[in-house]
């Protein structure tokens, strides 16, 4: 990348790890899991003559509990994890199960969103226009906006050019440009901001645009506070004269780092340009600093009416980490559209505080729908009965499936789950490929040459139920052709998994996948 313009660090580079391991759901389980033991060797040294009464309230425990379960709204493979623990740690477990469900600590976070949600639901105007013209064409994209806009405000754009970057380098010197264009404000919303070359070189020119009178806001999650950066990091920004909050901070005993973590990326300029994908504001995903070999990502850069939807988006979630957003100023912008405009663009998110599951019910549309190809990049596959069913069918009604994961990756449990699904899928029919020179962390549908998705929505539990996330949704527009070109070309640096290499799979990876499947909803 070279080292060219001015690296600004506020903070000093943070320890990560233990604290980590701390605030995660894994750690509360292995203490559950010892307070258990605990318990039943209490029992049985103390309460050894009574032991027979005791396990038949145990079992009825269990049963009533599992009961709960089957009759609750969870999905089934949670369910499925949920029984498992509630067996094995009867009082414990179903104290966990009643812990997460609880929803403490963000039960005003969730009134918060309901609340702007139902403000806003109106706010951004769906043009009649584009509506009806792919109303009766066949494709379903009426049918995914009007499943969208029972979730929020999403409405479908036409007159919005989309520019596709196959790396994120070259989304992150399409930043510099538009960030150094910026005359009104500035929003930006990543999962992760880290010190470094990238995110020194975006700091450099938000301090001088902020300087200049340019309303900049800058919100990350709370997760960065166990990670990369500091605690008071959103201090030190302000003192540079930009608006800075952490997206639900670390609390203890309360937070799981695992829960409602703010998974988006956004950055909006002027309301006339936005940037969504995979690319978060740290070194490896510009491949400055190598991690886990080649870093592949991707991301778009919308030009057009559709950036007001990553606006409101951007506003809604300002508001539930500061109670504050004016809508209507900033909503207000006029915005031309491109020349070169086309097709049709309707950004949307999902959240994991409403029952909707937009996400999932995207990803799930574009594979029944097709009838040629889906190409999917993910870096993770940890699929639920409802995403496998989908995959599979497709697969098996002729459609051409290929899904590229890394080749080198990023967390071990993880990647074993993911092999834990190539049999089932390879049986089917889906062809699946490994990244060779490293880790893909690039989250792409598309499909037939008319639809692609571009955001952070990965393919597996945490994504689809338990953060908030962002996409692209695109049909018919120019730089679809470029994707799947992409897609092409990052095939031909893969390896293909085969019949043979899943039984030649080792041994470790088929240990720890068996394992962890067991309780994946939970990681």
């Amino acid at each position: 990348m070279g080292n060219e313009g001015k690296v600004i660090r506020l903070a000093k580079p943070l320890k990560k790890g233990l604290l980590r391991l701390i605030f995660s759901r894994f750690f509360v389980f292995v203490i559950l899991l010892a307070a258990q033991i605990a318990l039943m060797i209490f029992v049985y040294f103390w309460f050894a003559d009574q032991l027979p009464v005791l396990l038949h309230i145990q079992w009825v425990f269990a049963f009533v509990m599992i009961i709960y379960l089957f009759n609750c709204s969870m999905d089934s493979s949670a369910k499925l994890t949920w029984m498992l623990v509630i067996s094995l740690l009867p009082p414990l477990g179903a104290a966990l199960l009643l812990w997460t469900q609880a929803n403490i600590g963000h039960r005003r976070t969730t009134e918060l969103a309901k609340e702007q949600i139902d403000r806003t639901r109106d706010i951004l105007e769906q043009p009649e226009d584009v509506f009806r013209q792919v109303e009766h064409d066949g494709s379903g994209t009426d049918d995914m906006s009007k499943y969208l806009s029972r979730s929020g405000c999403f409405p479908l754009y036409a007159g919005t050019k989309v520019t596709y970057f196959e790396l994120g380098e070259y989304k992150f010197n399409a930043m510099l440009e538009q960030l150094e264009k910026a005359e009104k404000f500035i929003f930006m919303e990543y999962f992760i901001i880290e010190e470094g070359y990238m995110w020194g070189r975006i700091l450099d020119i938000l301090i001088k645009k902020a300087k200049e009178g340019v309303d900049v806001r800058v919100m990350y999650d709370g997760m960065c506070e166990i990670s990369t950066l500091p605690a008071d990091y959103w201090k030190l920004l302000e003192a540079q004269g930009i608006h800075a909050k952490t997206f639900s901070p670390i609390i203890p005993v309360i937070s799981s780092h695992y829960n409602y973590r703010d998974h988006r990326k956004i950055l909006v300029i002027d309301g006339k340009v936005a940037f969504n994908g995979g690319v978060n504001l740290a070194d490896e995903y510009i491949n400055e600093k190598e991690r886990f070999g080649h870093w592949k990502d991707t991301a778009v850069m919308l030009e057009g009416e559709a950036v007001k939807s990553f606006t409101l988006m951007f506003l809604q979630m300002w508001y539930l980490a500061t109670s504050e957003a004016d809508y209507e100023t900033w909503l207000s912008v006029p915005c031309d559209a491109p020349e070169d405009a086309s097709g049709y663009v309707m950004p949307y998110c999902d959240s994991p505080l409403d029952e909707y599951k937009a996400g999932e019910s995207v990803y799930i549309d574009v594979l029944y729908r097709a009838t040629d190809y889906v190409h999917i990049m993910t870096p993770y596959l940890i699929l639920d009965g409802e995403l496998l069913n989908a995959l599979t069918f497709a697969a098996q009604r002729g459609v051409d499936v290929k899904i590229i994961m890394p080749g080198i990756p990023d967390k071990k449990v993880a990647y074993s789950l993911a092999k834990t699904h190539y049999k089932a899928l390879y049986d089917a029919g889906v062809k699946i490929y490994e990244y060779i020179p490293g880790f893909v962390h690039a989250k792409v549908f598309v499909s037939d040459d008319t639809k692609a998705i571009v955001g952070t929505i990965n393919l597996d539990y945490r994504s689809l139920y338990h953060h908030f996330e962002c996409a692209t949704y695109m049909y018919k527009t120019e730089c679809i052709a470029a994707i799947e070109k992409d897609f092409r070309k990052t095939l031909a640096s893969c390896r293909e998994v085969t019949g043979e290499t899943i039984k030649k799979e080792r041994f470790s990876y088929k240990a720890i996948g068996v394992l962890a499947k067991m309780i994946s909803p939970l990681m």
